[in-house]
């Protein structure tokens, strides 16, 4: 939405950046990973999302001399690193895992490879696209998948926090399981369908709700959707769209119809109301529901024989009002020594669940040969192969007696990353929001319904290789003298 993201970063991203190259340490060679440590929602699954806005950024990341004038004013600047600004560009590698990809707890969404000063500088911006945008994608995910094949719409750019949160956040919604957005700049930019009905206003504008009713029929018969709550759902919404129905039967302009719900108990007023529409020949309108939907909503709607076959899921969506914030971290993983070669890093914590897995590393995801479903992932450090024709023996990096072992030629893998950049130069072309929406339902097939429960659900193995895990505890003893 900006087309200067130089300055959306953290003051201390550009401090440290200052001090690296002070210190000599701005051209060494680091690789960071990004990853998250809960799934939203308490949910089974995230879905990641917001990598073409990550290419973009990178792509246009260049400091104009407004920008470098502005740290100037803030006197925490030499004047050596300022005039370096003028030349900054992003030169390193980065591999991840494609939008719409199903993700696991601690696993390396995006891997950097880049010189430190401008590793570090990148993980602020990267961090809030990627956060948001992968958030909003697991929260649709959630919701269509409580309508259960029905069509959900995405309501939320009014409740939204702010434009890009609406834009972006649509974007998103879309990519996790939206059929279609009210919001007309996302549908513009992403070329995504858009769809919508009229307000209660358009009915009080009227001398009453029939007149409003037909007008809004005269002037869109292909997609006739009236909201039939603003005086009485049962005595007068829904008669008199049966009316003009019925009208609209006779003179042969009838397609593309139905009634919308925006309050009241949905699953009594869906009752009555099929009821009435059937009652009357009208078997295909279509009832749609708006007002402050989720899934835990919906499936309970479903649950109680609603019959409602169209969602319209706004606030509650666009926020991800349960889960406001994703939780994706940004950690050194390797850096360059004295002889020039990467070496593993690792941050320890009392927190067990802080603790880093050093080293360049990469994601396998391992499938039953049978099911295509998801048996587990496993993390491995980059130079790793597994064998599809061997035993593999997998176990929980916590508890190694928790083990499992996929017999040769049963399974099949899969490594998710992806490189993207290359020496700085983009090497990816990410494909369109729809066809990223279609990969995203072909994700979400390889998961079992354990894993998609709204509560409660099966928690998808993601173990270390051995020789990982051995490098960590290694690690782990040596610095704290073990």
């Amino acid at each position: 939405m900006y087309d200067k993201l130089a300055l959306l970063t953290d003051l201390y991203q550009l401090t440290m950046m200052r001090g690296y190259i002070m210190a000599g340490l701005g051209d060494s060679e680091t690789v960071f990973d990004l990853f998250y440590r809960r799934n939203p929602s308490g949910g089974g699954y995230a879905i990641a999302c917001g990598l073409a806005q990550v290419i973009e950024y990178l792509g246009r990341l260049r400091f104009s001399q407004e920008e470098i004038d502005f740290l100037a004013k803030t006197e925490k600047f030499d004047g050596d690193f300022l005039e370096g600004l003028k030349n900054f560009k992003f030169t390193g590698d980065i591999f991840a895992v494609p939008e719409g990809s199903l993700v696991f707890p601690g696993e390396p969404i995006l891997r950097v490879k880049a010189p430190l000063a401008q590793a570090q500088f990148i993980e602020t911006a990267v961090l809030n696209i990627i956060n948001h945008q992968s958030l909003i994608a697991t929260k649709a995910s959630r919701v269509c998948y409580a309508a259960r094949g029905d069509k959900v719409l995405e309501f939320g750019l009014r409740r939204a926090q702010g434009p890009d949160a609406g834009v972006y956040g649509a974007r998103a919604a879309m990519i996790g399981g939206c059929s279609a957005t009210s919001n007309v700049l996302c549908a513009k930019i992403f070329e995504v369908p858009v769809s919508g009905t009229h307000a209660h206003s358009w009915i009080m504008s009227f001398p009453d709700e029939l007149s409003a009713f037909r007008a809004y029929a005269k002037i869109y018969p292909d997609s006739c959707t009236l909201l039939v709550d603003t005086y009485d759902t049962i005595k007068s919404g829904v008669p008199n769209a049966i009316t003009v129905f019925s009208e609209m039967r006779e003179n042969g302009s009838l397609s593309g119809y139905g009634v919308r719900l925006d309050s009241g108990d949905f699953a009594y007023l869906s009752k009555i109301a099929r009821e009435m529409l059937d009652n009357a020949g009208f078997y295909d309108a279509a009832i749609s529901a708006s007002s402050d939907l989720d899934e835990y909503i919906i499936r309970d709607l479903k649950q109680q024989g609603a019959k409602i076959t169209l969602w319209g899921v706004g606030t509650r969506l666009i926020t991800s009002q349960d889960c406001p914030s994703f939780g994706g971290v940004y950690k050194l993983a390797a850096k360059e020594n004295a002889a020039g070669v990467l070496e593993p890093t690792i941050k320890l914590s009392e927190n067990i669940e802080k603790i880093t897995n050093p080293g360049v590393k990469k994601l396998v995801r391992l499938y039953d040969g049978t099911t295509k479903k998801i048996k587990a992932d496993l993390i491995t450090l980059d130079d790793e192969t597994v064998s599809e024709d061997k035993n593999l023996t997998i176990f929980h990096p916590l508890a190694i007696w928790k083990k499992m072992t996929l017999k040769a030629k049963t399974f099949f893998t899969r490594e998710p990353l992806i490189q993207v950049f290359k020496r700085g130069e983009l090497v990816y072309k990410s494909p369109s929001v729809m066809d990223i929406r279609e990969y995203c339902a072909a994700e979400k097939d390889t998961l079992w319904d354990e894993y998609k429960r709204l509560i409660n659900p099966h928690i998808m193995p993601v173990d270390l290789s051995y020789k990982l895990w051995e490098l960590k505890n290694n690690m782990i003893n040596e610095i704290r003298g073990a």
